[in-house]
């Protein structure tokens, strides 16, 4: 089904919400523009983030800033390594008085659900929210319940190395769209986050700026925006180019493929453009693509990084010629 382009005036709706949306965010996270662009442009583009980093640089707070920002649900969970699945999705108790099953909802059931710590927890623990993400639903004791909409999961991890952690599978790490390091932050910028937290918490400074209904009209207007046939064909050469790179050992996933384009969608629509640039495509390419990929032996042993084979992938391959046309101005009607 084909449906209609996104109009002017529905784009520059977005691009102010967003920029509502990300001053407000940056109001707590100082010096660090980039990264809550591409936080905001994952919940727009109907994906999952992970993010990466040591203890203590606001991993979480990125995470909270987001959730109180959005007029919504928020589940919070804390992983541990005795955290069960039932946990996370919820369980069903039998109430003896009333002679029947009650199904109590875990913290899944929420618009924003944030995981602190998640290589934390067991694998078994782990992959219960395998099908919450990608299906937005949840089985518990046959039956199925559906998950809010917009669902959108905030992940946080320490590195593998760091005690007391559990690598992600590689289906897991797949179903997040994109995975962020957080980083340390500039100095006059961690000067700036004393100023801001010397006597009180900024995150209890946020209201909404906006709500659920608006963020999904903002989802169906980033799912409905222009992509030239060069962006699709770029995406895939893309894909192709890291699963015959003899450096890599696994490449990316036809998913991978489908988020990277939704993702870019999503920065175009905050720019206020009505189309896909390459550079889109491009700034997200390694927050999208390198935390699916796995480096051969070959490149382990000679010091080659993912990210350095997925740097060199997007180096080399072509740009597409009709990229960069604007999307038509005939709309058509799904």
């Amino acid at each position: 089904m084909v449906h209609a382009l996104p109009t002017s005036d529905e784009v520059d709706e977005l691009a102010e919400a967003s920029a509502r949306i990300r001053a407000s965010m940056e109001s707590v996270i100082s010096g660090r523009p980039d990264l809550v662009r591409l936080t905001v442009a994952v919940l727009l583009a109907e994906g999952h983030l992970l993010l990466e980093d040591v203890p203590g640089v606001g991993k979480t707070t990125l995470a909270k800033s987001l959730a109180r920002t959005v007029d919504c649900t928020v589940g919070r969970i804390q992983f541990t390594p005795d955290l069960l699945p039932s946990d996370l999705t919820g369980v069903t108790i039998y109430r003896a008085q009333q002679h029947e099953f009650e199904f109590r909802p875990g913290p899944v059931f929420a618009n924003i659900v944030i995981g602190d710590e998640i290589n934390r927890a067991s694998p078994k623990t782990q992959s219960a929210l395998l099908e919450c993400m990608q299906e937005a639903q949840t089985t518990i004791d046959g039956t199925t319940y559906a998950l809010p909409d917009p669902f959108l999961v905030v992940a946080t991890q320490n590195p593998i190395e760091m005690e007391g952690t559990y690598a992600l599978p590689e289906a897991q790490r797949d179903r997040f769209m994109a995975r962020l390091s957080v980083g340390y932050p500039a100095r006059d910028a961690e000067v700036e986050m004393l100023d801001r937290q010397e006597t009180a918490d900024p995150l209890a400074a946020i209201s909404p700026v906006t709500d659920v209904e608006h963020v999904r009209r903002m989802i169906d207007v980033t799912r409905r925006l222009y992509a030239a046939p060069g962006i699709k064909q770029y995406v895939v050469d893309l894909a192709e180019a890291t699963r015959a790179d003899p450096m890599l050992r696994l490449g990316a996933s036809p998913r991978a493929g489908i988020q990277l384009l939704r993702g870019a969608k999503a920065l175009a629509a905050m720019a206020g453009r009505n189309h896909v640039l390459p550079d889109d495509v491009q700034e997200l390419a390694e927050p999208v693509l390198a935390h699916r990929l796995l480096a051969s032996t070959d490149a382990r042993l000679a010091g080659h990084t993912v990210t350095d084979s997925l740097r060199a992938i997007v180096a080399r391959t072509a740009l597409p010629v009709t990229g960069r046309a604007a999307a038509p101005d005939r709309r058509a009607t799904g």
